[in-house]
């Protein structure tokens, strides 16, 4: 149970998921010994180095570093790949797949046999792999490549991975390449997180707009990779302090590398709270609370949290965006209406859209069912604005993204929320 109340203190952000699997697989095209400094100890970050050994390259995990390693295992005719409930490490993987003549037999738990994959398999069919379900759709599938170098046209509307996987591997092959993305481009900053990544370890990609042009027989340069803090975990403890009260100091996430989330601090600020930013982080106090309206195309993973912020508010908030939410670990636009309603405020979509008319006085709720982790994290800076003890979910779910999380939301409570 959680219990309302102010929180209050300086935490210092986890390491970020993204950046770490980015790093995991530039250390696996490095051919190379590569060490990764912070990475995030995740369920989902041990699903792509586990995957990477069932590749031939095994990730070996240290307190101080995780290190890929240099000496790839013999390779077999034929691998299997788990990716656990990744998408992530899915998508990266499938591209990892196309650039051996291994067939690679690909599957996942929970919601993940179920996610877009399509799109991706059909580009890497372009380029010369053999791709096909084992059943009729979704998981497993079996790729075999090698790919080569060409041109690629990618629908970018259901998730902007299929065009970090390709950036990814495509600079390795022989041939160059192009890619153009089509339809709206969504979560457009992991696109660049990728591109960042991939510039710090010499990959050379020229971006026009929608165009990308890869030149081929590129190899990561680089031993190591220090991986930066997460703004997509900061912005649950920042949000924190605008909807329990208090104030709260996020440390450690550089803003000099792109993450889709610090949009939280925005989001924030037009929600009436007060926001001070530095290049390491910021500081969030409660303010004046005003209804908002808001965007989250690019930053999907923000969706649940928004929600919670809007059900404390009183006034019409307006969540915009973002559709393929619905295709994420739950159907999250849905589930973020029902823990909105559950608050007391009143939630209902209008032309793709959530509005939600909020409370001044959020009621305690009880939604043990939860286990999506973002809902789960969501729910409990939530529970912090509540008239009693909420239920906030399964606790074990934060281990996909942020394992550190309960440890770190007790110790701001100041005598608060307990568990």
């Amino acid at each position: 149970m959680v219990r309302p109340g102010p929180v209050s203190g300086v935490i210092r952000a986890p390491s970020s998921k993204s950046y770490t699997h980015r790093a995991l697989v530039l250390g696996h095209l490095s051919g190379r010994t590569f060490r990764i400094y912070g990475a995030l100890d995740s369920d989902d970050t041990r699903a792509t180095a586990t995957a990477l050994g069932r590749l031939g390259t095994p990730v070996h995990r240290a307190k101080e570093f995780w290190e890929v390693s240099s000496r790839p295992r013999p390779a077999r005719t034929r691998v299997r790949v788990d990716c656990g409930e990744s998408g992530t490490t899915l998508r990266f993987v499938c591209a990892l797949a196309g650039l051996s003549g291994r067939t690679v037999r690909i599957d996942g738990r929970g919601r993940l046999p179920h996610r877009p994959i399509d799109e991706l398999l059909d580009a890497l069919r372009g380029l010369g792999a053999e791709c096909r379900h084992v059943g009729r759709s979704g998981l497993p599938i079996e790729i075999r490549g090698p790919i080569r170098g060409g041109p690629v046209r990618l629908d970018a509307s259901e998730t902007s991975q299929f065009a970090s996987a390709l950036l990814l591997a495509l600079p390795t092959v022989d041939e160059g390449s192009t890619l153009e993305l089509t339809g709206r481009i969504v979560s457009a900053p992991y696109i660049a997180a990728t591109l960042a990544v991939l510039e710090r370890h010499g990959i050379c990609i020229e971006r026009r707009g929608r165009l990308f042009r890869i030149p081929g027989g590129q190899v990561p340069r680089g031993s190591s990779f220090r991986v930066p803090g997460d703004a997509s975990s900061a912005a649950y403890f920042w949000t924190a302090a605008a909807v329990g009260g208090g104030s709260v100091r996020v440390v450690g996430v550089a803003d000099r590398w792109p993450q889709a989330d610090l949009a939280m601090l925005d989001i924030l600020e037009s929600a009436g709270a007060s926001v001070s930013r530095r290049s390491d982080g910021a500081t969030v106090r409660r303010g004046t609370p005003r209804p908002f309206h808001v965007n989250l195309t690019d930053s999907p993973d923000l969706f649940p949290l928004a929600g919670i912020l809007a059900a404390t508010i009183p006034g019409d908030s307006r969540l915009e965006g973002a559709e393929h939410v619905a295709l994420k670990e739950s159907d999250r636009r849905e589930s973020t209406a029902r823990l909105a309603r559950v608050m007391g405020a009143r939630a209902q979509f209008e032309n793709g859209a959530l509005r939600i008319r909020g409370t001044s006085r959020p009621r305690a709720f009880h939604a043990g069912h939860l286990s999506d982790h973002r809902l789960v994290m969501s729910a409990a800076i939530g529970a912090l604005a509540g008239s009693g003890d909420s239920s906030v979910g399964e606790r074990e779910a934060v281990r996909k993204s942020y394992p550190g999380f309960w440890e770190a939301f007790f110790a701001l409570s100041g005598g608060g929320a307990r568990r």
